[in-house]
């Protein structure tokens, strides 16, 4: 029983501390916005313009891939078990922040109607999956996360490659006025815990299949 209520209680803070960060963050979020704003930087926007768009989802899932690819193919299944884990993690906490997005309907830093949560209709329409809508929580922002954060978990040397992969991420989010500065904050909260529960439950599930195709591949060359 102790056992079962530990998580719930770590469960529990990091959903506290979550809230109150986010809080804050949202405090900061027109003083921040401006200082991070590059739009009229040419020269910075188009490094911004990069990192973002290396922080949509199909980046991440192309590379992994390949790489899962190249590395089952020279027999080291266990170091592709570990990147298709990675990759398959970030692209499950960018689906759940897309999905939350959807949902809340906050507005982005430039969008034509006041700011606001507005939900899924405003003014007699639906609001689903409308652009200027669909700023809380970041979804490029919950990728390069879950991703960091996977990768920190099968290695160390992965993990910070990844974080500082995310962190400019996150900045080209806020510096092109796509995302609120709680908006990114709100992408961490969601992409961390994620990533655990993620490790838990398809981690294992990941290396023992991958481990099945070398003991396949064994089998056909005897």
């Amino acid at each position: 029983m102790g056992s079962f209520k530990r998580p719930l209680s770590i469960g529990f803070l990091w959903l506290l501390g979550g809230a109150l960060a986010i809080s804050v963050a949202w405090t900061l979020d027109g003083p921040v916005d401006t200082a991070l704003d590059v739009t009229k930087n040419p020269p910075v926007h188009e490094l911004a313009w990069w990192c973002s768009k290396f922080g949509e989802g199909w980046v991440p899932a192309v590379a992994g891939i390949f790489f899962t690819a190249v590395f089952v193919l020279a027999r080291r299944t266990a170091i592709g078990a570990k990147i298709f884990f990675v990759v398959l993690t970030c692209e499950l906490t960018g689906l759940a922040a897309l999905i939350l997005r959807i949902l809340v309907g906050r507005t982005r830093p430039l969008a034509s109607v006041p700011q606001g949560i507005y939900g899924i209709w405003y003014h007699g329409h639906w609001i689903i999956g409308k652009y200027q809508f669909s700023s809380f929580p970041s979804g490029h922002s919950a990728t390069a996360v879950g991703l960091a954060a996977a990768a920190w978990m099968v290695h160390n040397g992965w993990g910070a490659i990844a974080t500082v992969y995310a962190l400019l991420v996150m900045w080209s989010r806020i510096a092109l006025q796509c995302h609120h500065l709680s908006d990114v904050v709100a992408s961490t909260i969601l992409a961390i815990p994620l990533a655990i529960l993620c490790k838990k439950v398809l981690l294992p599930s990941v290396e023992f299949q991958f481990a099945n195709l070398r003991w396949g591949r064994d089998s056909l060359k005897t």
